[in-house]
C-alpha cells in the first residue's frame, strides 16, 4: 500500500543544522501518511473533522507508524542480544558446572552470548522465583536439577509453580547415583547389605547431605522398598560424608560417581548397584539397582526451563539449539566426566520427565514425612 510519496534516500542523505534530517524521517513519513489519511477521508465523504483537525491525522499516522516499528522489533531473529541462564544454587554444583558448559557452546551454535547467573539460597527456590518472574521473552532461561521436582513437597510453599510458572525446553543430561559401602561392612550385593540391615535393624548407618538430597530420597526409598530400618547420619557436604565413610564411621552412602571414582579404583569403598535403569557405561561392572527391586530407579539430572509463556517458537528455537550442543561428540565427553549422559528431547519429553519425578519423589517425602526442618 502506496501511503504518499517521499524520498527517504535523499532525506538521509542531507545534513541540516543541528543534527540529520534523518533523525526527522518518522516525522516525515507521518506527514506523508497524514496527507494519505484525510484523502482517504475525503474519498469517503468523512473529511470534515478530519480536515478541522489535520494535528490528529499526524497522531493517527504516528499510531500506525510505531505499531509498524513495534513489529519490526519482534520479527528480530532470536536471539538478537545475550541470553541469560539463572541457575538457582552456587558455583562448582552439578547445575552450575552442566549450565556453563552449555552457556559457552550454545552461544557458537546460536550467534549469541548465553552467560550464567547463579541465584543460590532457600534448598534452589530463589533463583527459581527470579526467573518465574522474569519476561518470557527468551533472554531469561533457568538451569534445574533434581530438587526442582522434590521441593514442592519439601516446602509449605513456594512462590512459584512448579509446573504451570515455566516453559520445559529440554532435559541437558542424567546419570546415575551408586550405592557405595565401607570395606568394613563386608557386603559385596545390596542383598547382602539389605540382610545385615534386617539381621541388625537400626545398626547399618547411611551418611546423607541434606534433608531433600538424592542420597536421602534414595535411602528413603530403600527402607521402602526393602523394610530394612537404618539409621540416617546427617552431613552438611559430600566430602565431609565420603571421608567419614572411606574411614568406617558410617556404612554406606548414595553418591554420584565421579566423587567416589577415585575410592573405588583405590578398593577404599564397594559399589553395589547403580540407581540408574539399566547398567551405566561408566561402572559397568555394577549391577543396576532394579535387577533386585524392579522400578527402583532414579537419576541426577539438569534441565532446562524458560518462564511460562515463552512463544513457542523462541522454545523450539531453544530446544534445536540444545540438541545441536547436546550431539558434539567433546560435549558428550566432558558430561561423561561428570557421570552424564547427555539426553537432550523434545519439551514435552522433558515435561513428562519431570512430572514423573515429582510424582516418584512425592511418594516417598510423603510416606517417610520427610520436612527441611
Amino acid at each position: 500500500m502506496v501511503v504518499g510519496h517521499v524520498d527517504e534516500d535523499e532525506v538521509r542523505d542531507q545534513p541540516v543544522g543541528g543534527g540529520e534530517l534523518a533523525a526527522q524521517l518518522p516525522l516525515v513519513r507521518a506527514h506523508a501518511l497524514a496527507d494519505w489519511t484525510l484523502k482517504l477521508f475525503d474519498c469517503s465523504g468523512h473529511n470534515a473533522r478530519m480536515k478541522r483537525r489535520p494535528g490528529a491525522a499526524v497522531l493517527f499516522a504516528l499510531a500506525i507508524l510505531a505499531a509498524a516499528g513495534a513489529s519490526e522489533v519482534g520479527a528480530q531473529p532470536y536471539p538478537s542480544k545475550p541470553v541469560r541462564i539463572v541457575v538457582p544454587n552456587a558455583t562448582s554444583g552439578l547445575a552450575d558446572i552442566c549450565a556453563r558448559l552449555l552457556a559457552s557452546n550454545l552461544g557458537e551454535a546460536l550467534g549469541q552470548a548465553f552467560l550464567v547467573d547463579n541465584r543460590p539460597g532457600a534448598g534452589g527456590t530463589i533463583g527459581t522465583a527470579a526467573a518465574a518472574r522474569s519476561a518470557p521473552d527468551g533472554y531469561t532461561l533457568l538451569a534445574v536439577f533434581d530438587s526442582h521436582a522434590n521441593n514442592p513437597y519439601l516446602f509449605a510453599s513456594l512462590p512459584y509453580d512448579t509446573l504451570a510458572d515455566f516453559a520445559p525446553i529440554s532435559l541437558l543430561a542424567r546419570g546415575p547415583l551408586v550405592l557405595v559401602v565401607g570395606t568394613k561392612v563386608g557386603s559385596s550385593t545390596v542383598d547382602e547389605l539389605v540382610r545385615l540391615a534386617k539381621s541388625r535393624p537400626g545398626a547399618v548407618n547411611f551418611a546423607t547431605v541434606g534433608p531433600g538430597s538424592p542420597a536421602r530420597l534414595l535411602m528413603e526409598l530403600l527402607r521402602l522398598e526393602a523394610a530394612i530400618d537404618v539409621t540416617m547420619v546427617p552431613y552438611k557436604g559430600a566430602g565431609l560424608a565420603l571421608g567419614d565413610l572411606v574411614a568406617g564411621q558410617v556404612d554406606a552412602m548414595f553418591a554420584t560417581v565421579p566423587s567416589v571414582s577415585s575410592h573405588l579404583k583405590a578398593g577404599r569403598l564397594t559399589a553395589l548397584a547403580v540407581t540408574s535403569a539399566r547398567r551405566s557405561a561408566v561402572l559397568p561392572g555394577v549391577p543396576a539397582m532394579s535387577e533386585t527391586y524392579p522400578g527402583f530407579v532414579s537419576e541426577a539430572w539438569v534441565g532446562l526451563l524458560a518462564p511460562a509463556k515463552t512463544p513457542r517458537e523462541i522454545v523450539a528455537r531453544l530446544n534445536t539449539g540444545v540438541a545441536q550442543v547436546l550431539g558434539q561428540s567433546e560435549v558428550k565427553r566432558r558430561f561423561a566426566e561428570l557421570g552424564l549422559e547427555t539426553a537432550p528431547g523434545s519439551p514435552t519429553d522433558f515435561d513428562r520427565w519431570i512430572r514423573a519425578e515429582m510424582e516418584r519423589w512425592g511418594r516417598v517425602i510423603r510416606e517417610q514425612k520427610i520436612t527441611l526442618e
